[in-house]
């Protein structure tokens, strides 16, 4: 006898992501995609020499559950170097990517109840992770074309149910950067209060016309609060390694390992002792900025006389541009037709807002290759 079960979605409204679908048009009409977050090119030569070498000596069973200590202990290195602060190996914990890292940390301190501020547009992993663990986001929307966060309407969304706030720089997928009066604002926010900040800081290596990073990390009464999480998929190159990091106050890193040890245990071993040798070479992730700029540059110059209005782009490896003076359709209606009319796929910024919000920007990702962004550029000119 067949028994229909029957039980409640604890995610009932997500459903297949914007990047999926938008990918699998892609294919559908051959488009470029400049859609997904990924680059055409491949990873450092040296770094996957650097994986097969430990991988042929032997480092293939499980790695310890915090991390392999020689990698903490050159992340704890490169921390010092970068922003000149002291951080112990034993307060940085290694993920299977940042995601990983992001949904453990919102899972081992938001309970039923608990509120957590997301500013949108965002990130769509942060919306779902609250959710799944019965959180209540509580939702400040940054608005086209600065995309800036007035601190004191996010302020007054503060309550004694607020548990944590959500913050991303350089931000996904605007492409904008938190500045200093920006963390200084947000740490007088949260002073006096429980409220913890998770900050998504996986771009910190693409960041643009020296302007520097500003890490949580930075500022005393912020770190003492904060996990901070990093992605080495982003940084070079990789990101079907799935591999990243979280930084932490040592109580607030016992409780986030509490769930990491029964979430994935531990990460990648070879993987692992590759980027604590490849990392001994600041340059690997300090020519980055450079690197990505000259291609936001690049592209900025195909694009050149296209009926798309650029957005500034400070950071990460997307650039927005806004079609209000080509259409009046929705984003969504939009990236679709432009996909299969002009073979360029593209994300509506729309997707990245729990209420819909449409500005009328589609974002595009320049982590390609030139003759990829010239292609890209090319058919998206025939727009005009």
């Amino acid at each position: 006898m067949h028994t229909t079960l029957s039980f409640p979605s604890k995610l009932p409204n997500v459903g297949t992501t914007i990047f999926t679908v938008m990918s699998a048009l892609a294919n559908e009409h051959q488009a470029i995609n400049l859609s997904q977050g990924f680059p055409d090119f491949p990873s450092s030569e040296r770094l996957i020499n650097l994986v097969h070498q430990y991988m042929q000596k032997g480092y293939n069973q499980y790695a310890p559950m915090a991390g392999v200590p020689a990698l903490r202990e050159q992340l704890a290195a490169k921390i010092a170097d970068l922003y000149q602060i002291a951080v112990s190996p034993d307060e940085i914990t290694v993920t299977a990517g940042a995601t990983q890292a992001l949904f453990t940390a919102i899972s081992a301190f938001v309970r039923p109840g608990d509120e957590v501020i997301l500013l949108e547009p965002a990130y769509d992993c942060y919306r779902p992770a609250v959710e799944v663990n019965g959180g209540v986001p509580v939702i400040y929307e940054m608005q086209a074309p600065d995309f800036q966060v007035d601190w004191k309407s996010v302020g007054q969304l503060f309550s004694e149910r607020t548990r944590m706030i959500i913050i991303n720089t350089p931000h996904n997928p605007t492409g904008t950067i938190l500045r200093q009066a920006d963390l200084e604002a947000l740490e007088k926010l949260v002073a006096d209060t429980d409220v913890l900040v998770l900050s998504d800081e996986v771009y910190e290596h693409l960041i643009y016309d020296d302007e520097p990073h500003q890490s949580v990390l930075r500022y005393p009464g912020l770190r003492a609060r904060s996990l901070a999480v990093y992605s080495f998929g982003k940084t070079f190159h990789n990101t079907g390694w799935k591999v990243g990091y979280c930084v932490a106050p040592p109580e607030l890193t016992a409780e986030l390992r509490k769930v990491h040890q029964f979430n994935v245990f531990c990460v990648n071993t070879p993987v692992q002792y590759a980027l604590a040798e490849f990392l001994q070479n600041p340059d690997e992730y300090l020519s980055l900025n450079a690197f990505y700029q000259q291609k936001r540059d690049f592209l900025a110059q195909v694009m050149a006389g296209s009926p798309l209005q650029p957005l500034p782009s400070r950071g990460t490896y997307f650039q927005l541009f806004d079609y209000k003076n080509i259409s009046d359709e929705p984003d969504q209606a939009f990236a679709r037709r432009i996909t299969q009319e002009y073979g360029v796929a593209s994300i509506p910024v729309s997707a990245f807002y729990s209420s819909g919000r449409d500005e009328r920007v589609i974002r595009l990702c320049f982590a390609k290759k030139e003759e990829t962004l010239e292609k890209a550029g090319a058919l998206l000119q025939r727009m005009g």
